[in-house]
């Protein structure tokens, strides 16, 4: 078995040595092409993949799940088609079964050592690449994004965010010698001691997947706690099952092919409702926990998951402070981009943007406060003005609930604009929606101080800059944040919202204008989250992520 997995990381040793120079550099890096041109693809690929994904619709899925009992089908397409795909279902009385069958493999798997392990791990993502097209649609029609973000976001970001997992975890693990000789001055002859130095995983690890980046969010901690000798359970949300279907379905295959135990990767299907998240997180087996989702259940996760190490993302309130600025036009297109994209339904869009209520400087001269949520407004119209465009941009609304924070938003102030329905060109029962943003003072902080999460921002008066940057750094002190921006020509209050956000902890961008968007991060080079404020307790990716998802045992000896 070792041999089988270090062969395979011979074969994929450049992209981990790229990975790890990257990590170290924080520069540009990219280890799988983000367009989905054929050009770069081929010409068949996308048809291949739409294809591969068509076939799975209305079929039960052949995943062989140990303790499940039955099957069960779930998912909703945002954009109004008919999913209908069955997966065997796990119930609460087979999570025994399951935890035993996840346990099988551990050992062969720690003795393989780090250099197979990390070898059958890339071949893992090596073989999602060539499922891309495939997986961007089951992204595309279960967590309604457009196709080219889920291709991006659900497909080679996703696989880059677990390759520099990876990397992570490999250069912790190989931080110490395997062997060491110890040997102490003494009279006569030293004392020497053979020392032997094995990485072990801590047992099974729990990935909660989330409903808007099923991918993207779960194969991060999937593929640290893998290739650091863990067993892996998915248990995908039930509106999002498809594309961590297909990763556990590889993650199997390529386990067996190299002789190890398919069952250190499940996937752990429930009905909505069934609640199997909380008896999962507390089975004395499960010792690593990654939770993307609600702050309610990461926090329940953080006290109650008492056994394990629970890694969470969980909500924010993102801001963004207007002080001034030199490029008016491009801020304001900036901003619109990024309240747009995906209709809000990232943990990284701005909510709260903070402007004073006496205006702001610009290379357009003075511009009121009003002028200037005019001017986010008429920038988001022109970019949502094509109807065929701007699907391209927002995608469809994940669920209801989304919908309902939206018809409620309208009350809490005044409205700058309004959000309207958009008819999907190709998809006539998708639920498309555009931004909505509002008007409000810096008093109703009962509003602004909680996360609104989907299409709704507000436009925040202040008294002046200096309230903004004391209601940014409260309200992410107190409600977390994973992004944050300032727009100022002053270099003393770009100075003051650096300080604001690292007493904050959150990751500051300033003055963007360009095509980098506050709600998008690199990966190599941008760390998400920061694990400093209540938004998250981790970032991906560092090496506190991968870290103490495995120990070191020594074993010595007399020589």
């Amino acid at each position: 078995m070792t041999t089988t997995g270090t062969d395979r990381l011979a074969t994929h040793r450049e992209r981990l040595d790229a990975a790890i120079a990257a990590i170290r550099g924080r520069g540009y890096h990219s280890a799988f092409p983000e367009s989905p041109s054929p050009r770069v693809y081929g010409e068949t690929a996308a048809a291949d993949g739409k294809a591969a994904f068509e076939a799975h619709l209305s079929t039960t899925y052949a995943l062989d799940t140990p303790g499940s009992r039955g099957t069960v089908v779930t998912e909703q397409s945002p954009f109004g088609i008919t999913m209908d795909v069955a997966y065997p279902r796990t119930v609460e009385d087979g999570l025994d079964e399951l935890m035993a069958a996840a346990q099988q493999g551990i050992s062969d798997w720690r003795k393989a050592g780090i250099d197979a392990r990390t070898g059958v791990t890339l071949e893992i993502l090596a073989r999602l690449h060539q499922r891309v097209f495939e997986l961007a649609n089951a992204v595309q029609h279960t967590s309604g994004q457009a196709f080219v973000m889920a291709f991006q976001a659900g497909g080679a970001h996703a696989l880059d965010r677990a390759l520099e997992a990876v990397a992570y975890a490999y250069e912790e693990m190989n931080r110490y010698p395997a062997e060491a000789t110890w040997e102490k001055p003494a009279k006569g002859n030293p004392i020497r001691m053979e020392k032997t130095f094995t990485v072990t995983g801590r047992g099974v690890a729990l990935v909660i997947g989330c409903n808007t980046f099923p991918t993207w969010n779960s194969w991060p901690g999937l593929f640290a706690s893998l290739v650091t000798g863990n067993a892996v359970v998915v248990k995908p949300h039930p509106l999002a099952v498809l594309p961590l279907a297909i990763t556990v379905e590889v993650c199997r295959e390529v386990l067996a092919e190299a002789g190890f135990d398919p069952n250190l990767v499940t996937v752990a299907v429930e009905r909505a409702g069934d609640g199997l998240a909380k008896p999962l997180a507390q089975r004395p087996e499960v010792k690593l926990i990654d939770f993307t989702g609600g702050s309610e259940f990461g926090e329940w996760l953080e006290q109650n998951a008492t056994q394990a190490t629970v890694f969470t993302e969980k909500a924010g309130v993102n801001a963004v402070v207007i002080d001034s600025t030199d490029a008016f036009k491009a801020l304001c297109g900036n901003l619109a981009f990024t309240l747009s994209l995906y209709s809000g339904q990232m943990c990284t869009t701005t909510q709260n943007i903070f402007v004073p209520a006496g205006g702001i400087e610009t290379d357009e001269g003075h511009k009121s406060f009003d002028e200037v949520g005019a001017g986010i407004a008429g920038a988001m119209g022109k970019l949502l003005g094509d109807d065929a465009r701007a699907v391209e941009i927002l995608g469809g609304i994940v669920n209801q609930a989304v919908i309902s924070r939206l018809e409620l938003a309208p009350e809490y102030g005044e409205v700058v604009l309004e959000s309207r329905a958009i008819q999907h060109p190709s998809f006539p029962d998708a639920v498309v929606r555009t931004p909505l943003l509002v008007a409000i003072d810096a008093k109703d902080e009962e509003v602004y101080g909680h996360e609104c999460f989907g299409p709704v921002s507000f436009l925040v008066r202040t008294a002046d800059t200096a309230e903004s940057i004391d209601l940014f750094r409260s309200t992410v002190t107190e409600g977390g944040a994973m992004t944050a921006g300032i727009y100022s020509t002053d270099p003393g209050v770009l100075d003051q919202a650096r300080d604001a956000a690292l007493d904050a902890g959150v990751a500051l961008s300033e003055n963007l204008t360009g095509q980098v968007f506050v709600n998008q991060s690199a990966a190599f080079s941008d760390f998400h989250g920061t694990g400093a404020n209540p938004a998250a307790n981790a970032t991906y990716t560092d090496g506190a992520y991968v870290a103490s998802r495995f120990r070191v045992i020594q074993s010595r000896r007399h020589v």
